[in-house]
């Protein structure tokens, strides 16, 4: 469980990304039922993988949307 960089995101394929993003689901899904079943008490874990699924959308959105929505911060 990592966080992932926007940056090294946008060098991956759409469908790249939505293997992470099932991927994440899963983990994420998997640490909840640990929750529930007191197999676990950590909650940071699904804190990062719900950061990480939103990253990921978001980079998926911006490529769906072209080269006209990227936002210029220099």
């Amino acid at each position: 469980m990592k966080n992932f960089k926007a940056k090294d995101l946008r060098e991956k394929s759409v469908p790249e990304l939505e293997a992470m993003i099932k991927e994440e689901q899963a983990a994420l899904f998997k640490a909840r039922r640990d929750m529930v079943f007191r197999q676990s008490t950590g909650t940071a874990g699904m804190t990062t993988r719900k950061h990480n699924i939103a990253r990921i959308l978001t980079v998926i959105r911006e490529k769906q949307m072209g080269p006209e929505s990227k936002v210029d911060n220099s």
